[in-house]
């Protein structure tokens, strides 16, 4: 591919974004750092179609910090299925309780502030940053990522995170980061996916493994039939709906439903009262 300016570069992103962008996504329609927030653990690793309806629900059931602080784990739980790693909510309503207990419900300043908080890492923490106030920062995600290797690195095998926002920092307009970002991850999501996958080059680069038959569709399995059971269930209730599911292969097992059923319980997905387990 012949080399690119600066102002070639943006000017593409831009020509394209300007046709053709995503502009009547709902999260781009705030700045409410507490309603970004949502919008992109929500969409870590589930594609926009599936994040629309659910993202409306959530926010019409917790509108505000102070409303998904003081929820029940179950009621955040209930309300995230269909999304897939329930771990994503459970981190995403403690991030908001300790913003909320901490901070005053006012999100922090400092990104480096943000991504101490559970289940927030450094392009979450800049995202929120970027939408919400458009301070530029920079970001990295799987559609950019995929732009800027196509652009700038075509040819080349085993391309580092830290080479691509090298990249980045020189190539942003950072006059209005916020539209930037959004023109980005739209061109890579669009046109780019119609491609051989650039990112196939990455470092990061990695194969999403089967999720029937694997232990996170057992957890996902077991937080959805307790979230069913008004009164919880017992073990061996747990054990038979579990193995009678010809998807939970070698994971669907006695020996190792007990130790998935350790684990959440370790991890505060759900307790154990007497004899029988609960969601919180």
């Amino acid at each position: 591919m012949k080399k690119v300016t600066t102002n070639q570069f943006q000017k593409i992103i831009f020509d394209w974004y300007k046709k053709n962008g995503r502009h009547d996504l709902p999260w781009r329609k705030t700045k409410n750092p507490y309603h970004i927030l949502v919008s992109e653990i929500m969409l870590q690793q589930t594609q926009i179609p599936r994040v629309l309806s659910k993202y409306t629900e959530w926010i019409e059931q917790f509108p505000a910090i102070e409303s998904l602080a003081n929820a029940s784990q179950k009621q955040v739980l209930s309300l995230w299925q269909g999304l897939g790693y329930n771990r994503r909510a459970l981190f995403l309503q403690r991030a908001v309780q300790i913003i909320h207990k901490k901070y005053g419900g006012k999100f922090p300043k400092q990104v480096s502030d943000m991504e101490k908080l559970p289940g927030i890492g450094p392009y979450t923490a800049g995202a929120v940053a970027v939408f919400s106030q458009n301070q530029p920062h920079v970001l990295l995600e799987t559609n950019i990522r995929r732009v800027i290797l196509h652009f700038f690195f075509s040819g080349k095998e085993k391309v580092a995170d830290s080479e691509i926002i090298s990249v980045l920092r020189r190539v942003s307009y950072f006059q209005d980061p916020r539209k930037w970002y959004w023109a980005l991850m739209d061109y890579g999501a669009g046109p780019l996916k119609k491609i051989i996958n650039p990112n196939r080059r990455s470092t990061q680069y990695r194969t999403q493994s089967r999720f029937e038959g694997s232990s996170r569709f057992v957890r996902a399995k077991i937080v959805s039939f307790l979230l069913r059971q008004k009164s919880g269930a017992v073990s061996t209730v747990i054990i038979e709906e579990i193995e009678s599911n010809p998807q939970a292969g070698r994971f669907g097992k006695q020996e190792e439903i007990v130790k998935i059923l350790s684990s959440l319980e370790q991890e505060g997905f759900i307790v154990r009262k007497g004899q029988k387990w609960f969601i919180k």
